[in-house]
C-alpha cells in the first residue's frame, strides 16, 4: 500500500492511497469515525479507472491526525496477526 501525503496541516490530513479498494478504506473510515479524538474521516474514490482513492481525516483541536492514523494501523495489524485458520 503506497501512500502519498497531500495535506498535513494542523488538525487535517489528506492522503492518496495506491492500490486499495473500498474494503481497506471502509475499515479505516469506520474505525476512525468511532475514535473519540476524530471529528471526521472519509474517503473518496474518484474515477475508478483514472484516480487513486484519497482519504481525509480531521481531528479534534490539539490532536495529531498522523499519530492517530499510525496508531490505528498498528492496532489493526495486531488484530490480524492473531488470526489462525482451522485445520
Amino acid at each position: 500500500m503506497a501512500i502519498k501525503v497531500l495535506l498535513d496541516e494542523g488538525q487535517e490530513l489528506r492522503i492518496r492511497i495506491t492500490g486499495e479498494s473500498h474494503t481497506a478504506l471502509q475499515l479505516f473510515r469506520s474505525r476512525l469515525n468511532d475514535h473519540k479524538d476524530v471529528d471526521y474521516a472519509n474517503y473518496f474514490i474518484g474515477h475508478p479507472e483514472l484516480d487513486e482513492p484519497e482519504f481525509y481525516l480531521r481531528v479534534n483541536k490539539g490532536k495529531n491526525p498522523s499519530k492517530i492514523l499510525q496508531t490505528l494501523c498498528k492496532d489493526i495489524t495486531k488484530e490480524f496477526d492473531g488470526l489462525t485458520l482451522p485445520k
